[in-house]
C-alpha cells in the first residue's frame, strides 16, 4: 500500500461551476498509482466541490441560479464583512461539500460517463483556491502488469 498527497491550486475568474477534472486525472496519474481512493478536500469556507453534470452547460447553469436563488445575495445577514456575497457563499459551502471521495482504478478516477469534479466557486471576485489531495493505494507493480486494463 502506498500513498500520496498534493494540492492544485485553481484560479477562479468568478462564480460558478469550474471543471477541474482534467488538473485531478493528471495528478493521479503522475502518482503512478493504479487502484485506491482518492480524497479531495477543498481549503475554504466559501467555495466547494462537486462531482456534477459534465456535457450539458445548461445543467449547471440552472444549478448555479437554483443556488443563487436559496442563499441570496442582500437578505439582511449579519456577516457581510467582506461584501453581499460573503454569508451567501458560507451557506452554499455549507449545504455541499468541501470534501470528496472517488475511488480510482486503472490508475485514473472513477468516474459515470457524464460526471465531472467540479470547484463550486461562490464568490464574485476572482480567487485562487487550492484543493489538497489524497491518494491511497496499489501501484501497478503491486498488481502486476495483466491488471492494466490494456
Amino acid at each position: 500500500m502506498r500513498q500520496h498527497a498534493g494540492e492544485l491550486t485553481i484560479a477562479t475568474p468568478g462564480p460558478g461551476l469550474h471543471d477541474v477534472t482534467h488538473p485531478v486525472r493528471a495528478w493521479v496519474t503522475g502518482t503512478g498509482l493504479a487502484t485506491g481512493l482518492l480524497t479531495l478536500f477543498v481549503r475554504h469556507t466559501s467555495c466547494s466541490l462537486l462531482i456534477q453534470e459534465n456535457a450539458a452547460p445548461a445543467a449547471r447553469r440552472d444549478l448555479e441560479r437554483w443556488f443563487a436563488a436559496l442563499a441570496p445575495e442582500r437578505a439582511g445577514y449579519e456577516h457581510d464583512d467582506e461584501g453581499a456575497d460573503d454569508m451567501p457563499a458560507h451557506l452554499r459551502a455549507a449545504i455541499t461539500a468541501v470534501s470528496l471521495s472517488i475511488p480510482v482504478a486503472n490508475g485514473a478516477p472513477v468516474l459515470g460517463t457524464w460526471q465531472g469534479i467540479y470547484l463550486f466557486e461562490h464568490r464574485r471576485m476572482p480567487h485562487r483556491r487550492q484543493i489538497a489531495l489524497h491518494l491511497i493505494g496499489e501501484a501497478w507493480r503491486a498488481l502486476g502488469d495483466h491488471d492494466r486494463g490494456g
